[in-house]
This record gives structure tokens, sequence and C-alpha cells, in this order.
């Protein structure tokens, strides 16, 4: 699929040496009676320095549980029952020290969150936020510091950079706040950049800026991204791969171009079919996907998709699927797929 005006990625020219983040069988089940609840539920997934994954997927798939549970974000009792493997090029993080892990957030991985008015401290000034990682963990005295959140804030396209830095963030727009909490997260430059849906709430013109402002700090410091979103037009333009997720699993992964033009997973040409298009005749309806997202403690013994699937078997709806290697590069978890 080519999207009018995106721009054009180049695959990572880091994609040789390998994975600069590996997730394997990453796990949050938490004890519930009757059954546990199964919130992520073995996602496995690669990301190379430079690249940019896409994990999309309707509300309540998982994706931000799978982002925090990957930053080690999640507050006790949750963060006690994360299972699996999760490596920063070549560091297990599940096996660190909180300690150890706080050493690593904001310097070697970081996270846009989704809302900035509630992330930002109100009574903190924006500059301070920022300088506060570089003072942490680049050793930075408070005037370098301050200097260097300035230029944080230059870098991310803000204007007047000291006024903002002076300011409180309720002060701030919407697509500033964003823009400053981009400066907070790139102050120490990390390797990884979680971005969970970046662009929500924000008007079209101001999305666009941000998604363009991600996409060139990445050129200029090599970062891997993992962008979270629900917008499959912001996938189509900004990520080199894509992976769909549901009831707590990924379902499909393939490089984007491959997927957007013939997805094989139900669930995934479902969401791609719902995309509204201009050349839709006017009294047409979107097609929709019946049902909604089963809860943690809702799944089937089965593929978690089948009872809203019209292709579903008597083998859908007793066994669940494993996500395996459809061709190169392309994962599926479907018994009955799409010919591709």
């Amino acid at each position: 699929m080519t999207v009018a005006g995106a721009p054009v990625l180049v695959e990572p020219a880091a994609a040789a040496q390998g994975a600069l983040l590996s997730v394997r069988g990453l796990q949050l089940h938490i004890p519930s009676s009757p059954r546990p609840l199964r919130a992520v539920d073995g996602v496995s997934f690669e990301l190379r320095r430079g690249e940019t994954l896409g994990l999309v997927g309707e509300s309540g798939s998982g994706k931000t549980l799978t982002a925090l549970s990957i930053m080690r974000l999640l507050e006790p009792p949750l963060s006690g029952f994360v299972r699996g493997e999760v490596a920063l090029d070549g560091v297990e993080l599940m096996s660190l020290s909180e300690r150890e892990m706080s050493d690593l957030r904001g310097r070697a991985l970081s996270m846009v969150f989704q809302e900035p008015m509630t992330s930002l401290n109100p009574v903190m000034t924006v500059g301070r936020q920022i300088a506060e990682p570089a003072m942490r963990h680049l050793g930075l005295g408070a005037a370098e510091a301050a200097a260097r959140a300035q230029e944080m804030l230059r870098l991310v396209g803000i204007p007047d950079p000291a006024r903002v830095a002076a300011s409180h963030p309720h002060l701030l727009s919407g697509g500033m706040r964003q823009r400053a909490m981009i400066a907070m997260a790139i102050a120490c430059r990390p390797a990884l950049l979680v971005a969970d849906e970046p662009t929500t709430a924000l008007d079209v013109t101001v999305q666009a800026q941000i998604l363009e402002l991600l996409g060139d700090l990445q050129r200029e410091l090599g970062s891997a991204i993992l962008l979270i979103t629900h917008d499959l037009a912001v996938i189509a333009e900004n990520a080199h791969r894509v992976a769909v997720m549901y009831a707590g699993r990924i379902v499909e992964e393939a490089p984007v171009d491959v997927l957007f033009a013939g997805a094989r997973h139900p669930y995934a040409r479902g969401l791609l079919a719902s995309i509204p298009r201009i050349e839709r005749s006017r009294p047409e309806m979107l097609p929709e996907i019946p049902g909604v997202v089963p809860g943690p403690g809702e799944r089937p013994a089965g593929c978690a998709f089948a009872p809203r699937c019209a292709r579903a078997t008597a083998r859908c709806h007793a066994e669940a699927p494993p996500l395996l290697d459809a061709a190169p590069g392309h994962r599926l978890a479907c018994w009955e797929p799409f010919d591709g």
C-alpha cells in the first residue's frame, strides 16, 4: 500500500548486525479465579537498530502492557507476574535489579507516553524535567543540563526553547507538550525509543509534525523505535515492519508493504478493510469486525479471534494456533489464513 505524500522508508543499514531488542515469550498472567487474566500471552519479536516496528491492534489487545512490561514500569503486584526474556543489546532486562534497570531507563531505552499532560510533572518546569535525565545518567552539572534541555527542545522543533524550558506543562499546547515529552525521552540519546500512541488527541497537522520529527530523530540518532498505535495509516507511513496484536498475542508480523498488500490473518485483513478510502462510494458503509476483543479473563480455549471470525472451524475453537513462519520475515498464527 502506498500512501500519498508518505516518506520513503529506507531499510536500516545495520540489519545484518542482529537485533537490538529481543523479546521472547513475554507474559503477564495475573492470578485470578476461576482462571488467570492473560493480559500479555507469549509475545515474541525482534527490533534492529535504525528500524521502526509498528505494534497495532484494537484497544484491549495488550499493546501498552507489552511496552510497560518491556520497560519494567508496571507497579507491584503486576510487576511480579511478568515472565519471559527481554534483551537489550545483549543485556537481559528481566534479571536486573530495579536499581540497575533504573540506570538504563532514560539512557539506553526511553518511552514517550500516550498522554503528556498526565506524564509530565505539573509542578516542575519543562526544562527541569528534561534536564534531570542528563544530570542523572550523563553526570552533567545543573548549568550544563539546563543548556542540554534547551538544545533538546530546539532539536524537537520548538522555536523558543528558553521560554518553553521555563514554563510549566499546563501553559503549553498539546503538540508542544508532546514535543517536550520527546525531548525528555531523547535527552540521553537512547538506543531504543518506545512511542505509545505519540499522536493521540493531536490534530492532523501536529500529528504529521510529530511523526516526521520521530523519523528525523531516528535518522540522526540511529535509534530503534517501537511505535504503538491503532492507526494503520500512521504505520503505513512510518514503520518498516508491523506486528498485529490481538488478545495479548501477536497474530501476524510482516514488512509493512507485505502486510498492506495482502494480510493473511482474518483479523489483520479486517483491520485493513475498515480503513476509510477516498475511492469508496459515499453510501457504502465501512466494513466492521463484529464483536469485541475478549477481556484477559475471557480468552477462549482455542484461537481468541475465532468467535469473531467468519473463517473459523472447529479446530479454531478448540486449539490455539502457534505463531509460525509463513514466509521469510512473515509470521502468522492462524489455522485458516487467506492465501498470500
